[in-house]
């Protein structure tokens, strides 16, 4: 039995030996083709994992005699470190080359990968537009509040309590315990109702309480629902007033806008047209390709919103216009339905 015992550890020492040989041989080359991390590891566990070629040979030493562990225990260690040394060394190759998880070594010949960056919503870029075109001709640019009074919005523009012109918005009134003081003196507390603006005139009234003309202003802001009509809009207001404002002046403005927001050969039609506070008013279209599109609603201040903000209508005139960003922008950017600025779908925004 000694001897068939003997004969028995003899032979397991064989077959360590060559075991480790062949690991050593495998594993530093499969360590030097891994072409990621993720490969890497995969060498790692196959020779080095609980379960691995590597540790399986550890645990076999037991079979071996006292002399016979002695021997090739410290072979088997050896191994051990030098597999770990080069994967550690292949690792970092890896990361000095780029490569991850999920890509392969950088290839400095390859184009580079675009980096994404934010996109402005068209509507945005058109405001922007506008606001340095009107700038350039000496416009001022003011924005005023969302939640507005009964006054400003309505009363003080020429449009009293069960004027028909009323109907023209829907109107978002606020719950009576959200009144506030606030707006002209001339209105009580209780008369003084609040309601989300259906326009952006009443700044007209605003800033003319507060100024003296001559002034030239613009007023960005926020105002049934198919391809060309939504629930709100984005628009534009502006306000000439001075002692000589004529309507001439009006022509000359805003066919140089146009002609600088859509080019040079636009052409344009001036029709009659009805607001409550302009007399008169008019209706602007341009003519693009074949197809005459109307853009803008304007007129001369009405006397009685000179009158609402306490200037005196026999020594200054003016002309007030307000125009919609969405038309614009589907004009400008070939967009042909008004929903697509509204849907949040980022292959939409992408495109600008």
């Amino acid at each position: 039995m000694k001897k068939q015992a003997v004969i028995n550890g003899s032979f397991y020492f064989i077959i360590i030996s060559m075991d480790l040989e062949q690991i050593q041989k495998s594993a530093l080359v499969d360590i030097k083709e891994a072409q990621d991390l993720k490969a890497l590891e995969k060498i790692r566990v196959q020779y080095l994992g609980r379960k691995g070629e590597l540790t399986a040979v550890l645990k076999s030493l037991k079979e071996l005699s006292l002399d016979q562990r002695k021997e090739i225990g410290p072979q088997a260690n050896s191994l051990k470190k030098e597999l770990e040394v080069a994967m550690n060394d292949r690792v970092k190759e890896l990361i000095t080359q780029g490569s991850d998880l999920k890509t392969r070594p950088l290839d400095v010949t390859r184009p580079g990968e675009k980096v994404h960056h934010g996109h402005l919503h068209p509507l945005t870029k058109l405001d922007e537009e506008i606001q340095y075109i009107f700038t350039a001709m000496n416009f001022s640019v003011l924005e005023g509040p969302e939640i507005e009074t009964d006054y400003y919005n309505f009363d003080a523009l020429n449009i009293p309590p069960h004027h028909p012109a009323r109907d023209m918005w829907d109107t978002f009134w606020l719950k009576p315990e959200a009144r506030i003081l606030r707006g002209s003196a001339r209105r009580s507390a209780k008369d003084q109702r609040l309601l989300l603006r259906t326009h952006t005139s009443p700044m007209q009234i605003r800033y003319m309480e507060k100024h003296q003309p001559p002034f030239q202003i613009i007023v960005p802001g926020y105002e049934a629902t198919d391809a060309s009509h939504e629930i709100n809009f984005y628009q534009v207001e502006g306000l000439m007033v001075g002692p000589d404002v004529t309507l001439a002046n009006f022509k000359f403005i805003i066919e140089e806008f146009f002609k600088r927001l859509f080019g040079s050969k636009i052409q344009f039609r001036f029709r009659p047209g009805y607001f409550p506070f302009t007399e008169p008013s008019v209706e602007v279209d341009i003519k693009l390709k074949s197809e005459w599109l109307e853009v803008m609603g304007a007129g001369m201040v009405h006397r009685k919103v000179f009158d609402a903000a306490r200037y005196n209508p026999d020594q200054v005139q003016g002309f007030a216009f307000g125009m919609g960003l969405d038309r614009l922008a589907m004009i400008k950017y070939k967009i042909p339905d008004i929903r697509l600025f509204y849907s949040g779908d980022l292959r939409f925004i992408q495109q600008f």
